[in-house]
């Protein structure tokens, strides 16, 4: 038994140290850029430690308000506000703040959001996201949970919603930096 755990102790040990040789390749010959795209393995990595630094008790949190037209508003008019600079208006991260950040701001649309329970999301909005672009707001509970209403309803955000939060901000939605980023990526290939 003790010549398995010696064994167990060395293959553990051995990677481990075979694992910090690669990172530390890794991170030497291509950096750290907050201009590239995370593989596959940096998202799986982020979303897991993102899941994992949420409380449990957050996670269970319900949202105690009701989604009504004057809720969704009042929502409205606070993201674009306060969180539309980064996320743009209708979600999708589309910003040229977002262009530079590591990692992106998300597209709320998405699965990988809509799929959060409203007490992650609460959390989120709340507390932050250490060692991303998110900030932790603070702010009262009941903007917070409004906030979460209106991320639930960006999927179905209409025209005319997005003029109204473009009458608050004035932002459009960012396509300079998509010419851009198209042109240096045909130069690259």
């Amino acid at each position: 038994m003790a010549m398995r755990v010696g064994k167990a102790i060395v293959l553990i040990s051995l990677g481990i140290l075979i694992g910090t040789g690669l990172l530390y390749w890794y991170v030497t010959s291509h950096g750290f850029s907050a201009r590239e795209k995370p593989n596959m393995v940096e998202a799986f990595l982020a979303r897991s430690v993102r899941k994992l630094a949420t409380p449990s008790d957050a996670k269970a949190l319900q949202n105690p308000l009701p989604s009504t037209p004057l809720t969704i508003a009042e929502a409205r008019d606070h993201f674009a506000d306060h969180c539309a600079l980064c996320h743009a208006n209708t979600g999708s991260g589309d910003t040229m703040i977002n262009t530079g950040l590591y990692p992106h701001a998300p597209d709320m649309r998405k699965e990988e959001t809509q799929q959060l329970s409203d007490g992650e999301l609460f959390y989120i909005i709340k507390n932050g996201i250490r060692f991303t672009g998110m900030p932790g707001w603070g702010g009262e509970d009941e903007e917070n949970w409004k906030l979460v209403l209106f991320i639930r309803h960006l999927p179905e955000l209409t025209t005319k919603e997005i003029a109204l939060m473009k009458e608050v901000n004035g932002l459009e939605e960012n396509t300079a930096h998509k010419d851009r980023h198209s042109a240096q990526e045909a130069r690259a290939h």
